[in-house]
């Protein structure tokens, strides 16, 4: 009785052993010991995805852990790093690549354009004649064909085609384009906007707010003021300021 009892118990022992140890290979996993202890829930990053083998807590706690961050701050987004362009600051140099690419956390929806408006309302390079000059340089290439080379939104393509056009583009010098805040803009590059398509992959991080600066330039003449880092009398002039209380007080995203 005492010899089958210890044969059975060698034998539990052995077949625990075999099983606990056997190895990972192909689609097999292998066995461990309580593996939640030595391994993280795996899911997807930066995607909301909920199934079957991924089902932890509620699928808001699950959104709340997969959905994308924004950036650590004073960490520095992948390929916008080195030495190819110095932007300057008041205090500081900052190196950047050409290149560069920096993530940007906002949907192609209504909503998130209307988002992306109220909560983007300064342009994060600072105004300097480079800046101009470069963004006058691709808002030529790019924009100037629909939106004109004064922003008036009658470009050659709209002039010469004989009203064919299918839609007037967007005449930039208007108030309500003055009151819009920089995100407008951003989000339209990014996205497009009715007949425009995305220019973001024609325009890099730092030209797409090179092209803002060059169109808040235009704005600027139509009103007989400044915009340029000698002088700038636009961004805060009474009648910007004018333009965004009303855009605002009729409840008009900007």
């Amino acid at each position: 009785m005492k010899l089958s009892y210890y044969i059975s118990l060698v034998l539990m022992i052995l077949i625990g052993g075999l099983m606990s140890c056997s190895p990972a290979e192909g689609n097999k996993t292998g066995h461990e010991y309580m593996p939640d202890m030595a391994h993280s829930i795996a899911f997807e990053p930066n995607v909301n995805t909920y199934y079957s083998y991924h089902i932890w807590g509620t699928k808001q706690e699950h959104r709340e852990f997969s959905v994308p961050r924004l950036p650590v701050a004073g960490t520095i987004a992948r390929g916008y790093s080195g030495t190819d362009s110095l932007l300057q600051t008041n205090d500081k140099s900052i190196s950047t690549t050409k290149n560069g690419h920096v993530n940007y956390y906002y949907k192609d929806t209504e909503e998130e354009r209307i988002r992306a408006a109220n909560e983007i309302v300064s342009n994060p390079f600072p105004l300097t004649a480079k800046s101009l000059e470069n963004g006058k340089a691709n808002y030529t290439i790019y924009c100037a064909t629909c939106h004109g080379d004064k922003g008036d939104g009658g470009g050659y393509l709209v002039r010469d085609d004989g009203g064919k056009y299918p839609a007037q583009p967007a005449n930039f010098l208007k108030d309500d384009f003055i009151a819009s805040s920089e995100g407008r803009y951003y989000h339209s590059i990014m996205y497009g906007k009715n007949m425009m398509g995305s220019y973001a992959d024609k325009l890099n991080y730092e030209e797409r707010w090179e092209v803002i600066h060059y169109i808040r330039s235009l704005q600027a003449v139509s009103k007989t003021l400044k915009y340029s880092p000698e002088e700038n009398t636009f961004s805060n002039s009474q009648a910007v300021a004018d333009f965004k209380k009303l855009y605002n007080s009729i409840g008009l995203a900007r």
